[in-house]
């Protein structure tokens, strides 16, 4: 479900690329649902249960654009 992950702190926004290509920005995601997800074993399953339909989100064209994030040495975080 879910390919990389990343997360700014500082805007709170969590930015998610699917496998299937797609890329959403999600707002307002406080720090320690970002952690969650990023320790979850089931990455789809926590997304699905504590991110999906309770946070705001946009749809990115043509995937994320690392400034946006506000730091230029931003990761992606591979789901395994």
């Amino acid at each position: 479900m879910i390919q990389t992950f990343d997360y700014d702190d500082g805007e709170q926004r969590l930015i998610v690329r699917f496998v299937s290509g797609l890329v959403y920005a999600y707002a307002g995601v406080p720090a320690e649902i970002a952690a969650g997800l990023r320790e979850a074993s089931s990455k789809g399953h926590y997304f699905t249960e504590s991110i999906r339909d309770h946070f705001p989100f946009t749809r990115l064209r043509g995937g994320v654009d690392r400034r946006a994030l506000g730091r230029g040495d931003a990761t992606l975080h591979e789901e395994r």
